[in-house]
This record gives C-alpha cells, structure tokens and sequence, in this order.
C-alpha cells in the first residue's frame, strides 16, 4: 500500500486527496499535512472566540459557477448542494458583476465548510502545525522533514501551497527542478489581500441594503461582507 503525503489542507489538498480516495479507494494511506492550525488555506473561515456558532469567511467570500465550467464541475457543485454546504446565493452584492449565465453560492457553516468536507470523504490522516522545511530522496523514497518533530518517509509527495513556498523548500527536491522550470515558477506573482472579520454582539442591526458591496473608490478596501446576510440567514 502507497503512503502518499499531500502538504497543504486548502482545497486543492482536499479536493486532491478526496478524488484519490474516490479513484484508488483501499489502495493507499493518505496523510495531510499543514503548517497552520486548521484547514482552508485560502477558504478559511474564523470563528467568534465568545461564539464558536459566529463565524466569517476571511477567504474565499462565494464560488460563482460560469457556463464554461458548470458541466464540468456539475457533479462537485451538485454534491455539495445537496449535502447542504452550499446553497444558492440569494441576497443583494452591491457592484457584482456578472456574466450571463453565471450564479452563485454561498456556504451556511462558511466556506471552510467545502474543505473540511472533502478532508472527511477522503479518509486521510490529517495533521496541522507541520511546517514541511525538506524533501530528500532516500532508497527510492521521500523523507520529509518538517520543522518540529521527526522525518517521516513517504512513496508520493504532492505539493499543493502557493508557489513561493514550494521554492523555498530545502533538500533533494530543489534539484528536481530544471533552471529554466525555476525561472518560469519565480515568475509568478501573487497581490496580497488583508482580511478583518469583526464579531458584533447578538441584536446588532447594520443598517445597509446589501448584504455584500464591492468598493471602488477606496485605495485599501476592496470588499466589505455582512456574513449572516450574505448566507441569507438573517
């Protein structure tokens, strides 16, 4: 039985582990590693340290499903839909623009919710706090060091974090990347975003007609969401 290592509990990770379950069923050990503390990378969702049933998506804010994928994706989105982790995006986003035939969902538990449910369907062993640092070949596998704790040895390494991340790593794996790969990979750039989730107490009315609004005008904020609107649960 192969013991295959997926770094990273975002939903690539997930998802990835998820179709590997599906396909190879009983025929592999999956382990997941993260170095945060909890899954969803960028579809995390924070948690009301008073309230753990208050919630806001500090990610991923909607998945909106266009004509070219949805026949692609139908069985994903139709799934989740079905088990309730997503619904249909009902309320008012103010300055959304979309494209004709396109829609959206939101998730009731907040987007996370997506992650954690191909993590649960794919039967992995799931780890947080584990910072991979190295990757060697040894005897025709890949020892994996992380930054606290022992090596562990695995048959299949799969990356799943943001490219400067995978740059960084140390070890064999570094060589396995041809100078010319490397070049087109440090090509790649990423615009950071800032997220604030600020918890209200319970009765606090935010008087605005969109649960959601898209800025324009403003050199810092992008996206301002009232949550429990934008889930269409008040």
């Amino acid at each position: 039985m192969s013991r295959i290592l997926i770094v990273g509990a975002g939903l690539t990770g997930s998802l990835c582990a998820y179709l590997l379950r599906k396909e190879l069923a009983n025929k592999l050990q999956l382990v997941i590693w993260d170095k945060a503390r909890g899954a969803g990378g960028r579809m995390s969702t924070s948690r009301s340290p008073s309230d753990p049933n208050c919630t806001v998506d500090l990610g991923a804010q909607y998945i909106t499903v266009t004509p070219d994928y949805a026949e692609k994706h139908k069985t994903f989105h139709d799934e989740l839909v079905a088990k309730g982790i997503c619904k249909p995006l009902r309320a008012a986003v103010e300055g959304m623009v979309m494209t004709e035939g396109s829609y959206n969902l939101v998730t009731p538990q907040g987007v996370s919710s997506i992650v954690k449910h191909y993590l649960s369907q794919s039967g992995a062993d799931v780890f947080y706090e584990r910072h991979v640092t190295h990757i060697n070949l040894l005897e025709g596998r890949w020892q994996v060091c992380r930054k606290s704790g022992s090596p562990e040895n695995f048959d299949i390494v799969v990356l799943t974090m943001p490219v400067p991340q995978i740059l960084q790593l140390q070890g064999d794996i570094s060589k396995l990347i041809k100078e010319s790969q490397r070049q087109q990979l440090e090509t790649v750039s990423y615009s950071s975003r800032y997220a604030l989730g600020l918890f209200y107490e319970t009765g606090t009315q935010i008087d605005v007609p969109w649960a959601a609004k898209y800025i324009n005008d403003n050199p810092c904020i992008r996206f301002i969401s009232i949550d429990n609107k934008k889930r269409n649960s008040l």
